[in-house]
């Protein structure tokens, strides 16, 4: 005999967070519950021999006691019934229920007419239409479509139990022209149990449903399956004498609905595989029960426009993903990710929550992969790259491996950072620097350190390559009083002022601006204190390879009076090349001060006296570079002026005179 047994069999998440929470307060309080808490004489039975009576006449129950609300919903008007008797009450109604609840509520305030698809007496319908009055109408089949009325505006909802195939043929029998929505609220749960169940139905020799045949979604499992497989039958509870029909060398399916409790299936399973152990050892590892902070593996079944993953747990079992818990990134959209079938790891925030629906979240279980990540990355001392998210306060905040981590602004670089919003967007190597659990996760990472192993990786590189004489392409980084810092592609080097120009330069700024790209010539390179010096002259261009001829000993020249000291005056003769006119050579007089004859941007001419190429050295006369009988007649003419005006002396008589001095 090979055994069958549907995933899905037996309570589901609404209906076991009932039971649960029943069994769990027998003997704190007084309690009965609206109507039987499921549908399932075994249960009930037993709840009632423990005290726990089912009633839906409150004048019966004992004053001061707690009315249990079972997973099926109530109206509204029995809430208000109980609050006036004075009881207390634990609302269980399951979150599916809750939820067509709350759309009908919403719908019928809107002025829309509501539709119930489902059984009229059932006590899940009865609660749904008491949120609308009791005005909607309630329909099986298409064949009561006909009763819409034209122009009419309604909204739609389904029994959360209801066939899935008879619902489809409903809705597709709606004339296109009706104005109406539709919300399909049949459980998810219910659904899958359903599909289950045909798919079971076509391999078995025989099928057996298992729940009470009071049991709305356990007759809709019986009906569905018996279409399909016609040795079908319907067991509250499995008797030796009832598996004589069966084939013991066939292939046996079984599920049960959604009120069957475990030990039923469990029992059955028992009953009929004395001899297959390997079935019971299934069965054994079968997840019967979920806990807050388990990670476990679960099947997508659906994602919702809002963005909610719906998630099969196994057995019978089914969780929710809120779109918040789904990812870091809020923009991200979980049905561009997942699809229906693909298989996660979720982490169960909360079981048995008020809406009876397992709270998942894939956000936290990705988090503890990537703080494992983190982990190992911070204890092996491993490089990680990481993108820049934002500047946060003191810091950046960066993800690493999928994960958050803050990067003090200290650990940015190896030097001080003023603007740290050109590193967002950026993707960079990082180490974790410190990686806790608790109280809280905390990961810091920082490039510091690696930035400075990188610089000096880079600047031995350099070292090694700069050769004295070369010319190389820089970025001015930095301009100081005394000359410019060059950085040459990781290691700065110093362009003195005095190598900027072959003239002369009063300011450095005057020259160059921080961000300037520049040639440059190796003057030196020192390893040992790690400074290179720099010249942005251009040695091709060096006024004094042509000195030699152009200021020859005995070659008179022009040039511009830039500098005065207290034994001569410099004069520019061309950018780069200063001469020197000695005090004594300035005038034929005697002069006191440089200043008393030459101002500062005066042109003068001078005949070169002595040149000195190797010290870089020219020595300039005026005085020689002046006609002698020009002179003469200068010192004639100042003679004359002085002379005083009583006493004329004749032209004749002076001329010797003078010639006798000059001689």
């Amino acid at each position: 005999m090979e055994i069958m047994l549907a995933k899905t069999a037996g309570f589901c998440p609404g209906v076991k967070r009932a039971v649960e929470a029943v069994y769990g307060n027998i003997g704190k309080e007084k309690m009965y519950t609206y109507g039987p808490i499921i549908h399932n004489k075994i249960v009930t039975g037993d709840l009632e021999e423990k005290g726990v009576k089912a009633t839906e006449d409150l004048s019966e129950a004992e004053e001061g006691a707690t009315i249990v609300i079972r997973s099926h919903g109530v109206p509204p008007n029995v809430y208000e019934e109980i609050e006036n008797r004075g009881f207390k009450y634990i609302d269980l109604t399951c979150g599916y229920v809750k939820k067509i609840h709350n759309i009908v509520r919403d719908n019928y305030n809107a002025g829309r007419s509501i539709i119930i698809v489902g059984n009229p007496v059932h006590p899940e319908v009865v609660g749904i239409n008491g949120c609308c009055e009791d005005t909607a109408l309630i329909i099986e089949k298409p064949e009561d479509i006909k009763s819409l009325e034209p122009g009419k505006k309604y909204s739609l909802v389904v029994q959360t139990t209801f066939n899935t195939g008879l619902f489809e043929e409903i809705s597709e029998a709606i004339p296109e022209n009706t104005d109406i929505k539709i919300f399909n609220t049949i459980c998810s749960a219910t659904a899958e149990r359903q599909k289950e169940a045909v798919e079971i139905a076509k391999k078995a020799d025989c099928m057996i449903i298992l729940g009470d045949k009071n049991s709305s979604n356990t007759q809709k499992l019986y009906h569905i399956s018996e279409k399909i497989c016609k040795n079908t039958f319907l067991f509250e509870k499995i008797h030796i004498k009832q598996l004589k029909c069966l084939n013991k060398n066939g292939k046996i399916g079984i599920t049960a609905g959604a009120s069957t409790p475990p030990g039923i299936i469990e029992e059955a399973i028992k009953t009929m595989s004395d001899e297959n152990k390997t079935f019971e050892e299934m069965l054994n590892d079968t997840p019967l029960s979920l806990r807050s902070g388990k990670v476990v593996k679960g099947t997508v079944i659906s994602v919702t426009e809002k963005g909610e993953v719906f998630v099969n747990l196994g057995f019978k079992y089914e969780g929710i993903i809120d779109k918040s818990e789904f990812s870091d990134d809020a923009n991200m959209n979980p049905a561009d990710v997942v699809k229906e079938g693909d298989e996660i790891e979720v982490y169960i925030k909360r079981v048995n929550d008020n809406d009876g629906i397992v709270e998942l979240s894939k956000r936290h279980c990705d988090k503890a992969k990537v703080y494992d990540s983190l982990k190992e990355a911070y204890e092996n001392k491993s490089v990680v790259m990481g993108k820049v998210l934002n500047v946060v306060k003191g810091g950046l905040m960066v993800n690493i491996l999928g994960g958050r981590a803050f990067v003090p602004s200290s650990q940015v670089s190896n030097r001080f950072v003023e603007d740290l919003t050109k590193f967002v967007g950026q993707e960079l190597d990082f180490n974790i620097i410190e990686c806790t659990d608790k109280p809280k996760r905390r990961i810091v990472a920082g490039r510091r350190e690696l930035v400075t192993k990188q610089i000096e990786e880079k600047k031995q590189q350099l070292f090694d390559s700069l050769e004295v004489g070369s010319r190389v392409e820089g970025t001015v980084s930095c301009i100081v009083e005394f000359g410019a810092f060059v950085d040459l592609g990781g290691v700065d080097g110093l362009i003195h002022i005095s190598e900027m120009s072959w003239g002369r330069v009063k300011k450095v700024s005057d020259i160059l601006s921080k961000g300037d790209k520049v040639i440059v010539t190796i003057l030196d390179v020192n390893k040992e204190k790690g400074k290179i010096s720099l010249s942005l002259k251009d040695i091709n261009a060096n006024p004094w390879n042509t000195a030699a001829e152009k200021y020859a000993v005995g070659n008179v020249v022009t040039g511009k009076v830039v500098r005065m000291v207290s034994f001569g005056a410099f004069v520019e003769l061309e950018e780069g090349i200063d001469g020197l006119v000695h005090i004594s050579q300035i005038a034929f007089k005697h002069v006191e001060k440089p200043e008393d004859e030459l101002q500062i941007g005066q042109e003068i001419t001078a005949k070169v006296t002595e040149l000195d190429l190797e010290n870089k050295k020219i020595s300039l006369s005026i005085k020689a570079a002046v006609d002698r009988n020009a002179k003469n007649e200068e010192a004639k003419k100042e003679v004359k002026e002085e002379a005083p005006a009583e006493e004329p002396v004749e032209e004749s008589a002076a001329e010797p005179a003078e010639e006798a001095a000059e001689e």
